[in-house]
């Protein structure tokens, strides 16, 4: 399992310029919020809210606000601000054992799993969670659902 998803927070200096650059990332996601191949954030640069991926960089990991972040958002060149990043959506933690259990049995429908946007996870967790009062249904539908994540399928069809 994964190790419990907290926020993380540290100080970074915007760049001057019309569009600023990235802003680096003072750690390793994987090593704070364990493996996985995208790690989706959200949380507050400054005063702002803003949600996004955590991208690898030649020296290190950055996040990077889009044009239409900065133009909206006042936050001054040349400053220094807070950030608090968190994982977005579920986290392997928040799953029920069951769930958790199935995704670890089948490592490429996790690591799918892991890295799909809040929506879809949320679509998912929905769906398995609607029988808890069957547990047989509700047996079949995580073996969907895992089938499903395996296949590379963000969402189920109807």
């Amino acid at each position: 399992m994964a190790p419990k998803a907290k926020p993380k927070s540290f100080t970074a200096t915007i760049a001057e310029g019309a569009k600023p650059g990235p802003i680096a990332v003072p750690f390793d996601p994987d090593e704070v919020w364990g493996p996985k191949s995208e790690h989706r954030v959200c949380g507050t640069i400054g005063e702002y809210g803003w949600r996004g991926s955590v991208h690898r960089t030649d020296s290190g990991f950055a996040i990077s606000p889009g044009p239409a972040w900065w133009r909206d958002c006042d936050v001054p060149r040349e400053s220094e601000v807070q950030v608090v990043l968190r994982p977005e959506g579920p986290q392997r933690d928040d799953l029920a054992p069951d769930f958790a259990a199935a995704l670890e049995a089948e490592p490429v429908a996790g690591e799918f799993f892991d890295a799909l946007a809040q929506f879809y996870t949320k679509a998912y967790l929905r769906y398995i969670d609607a029988t808890k009062r069957s547990p047989e249904l509700r047996a079949e539908r995580i073996e969907e659902v895992v089938g499903l994540l395996k296949d590379g399928m963000k969402e189920r069809h109807r």
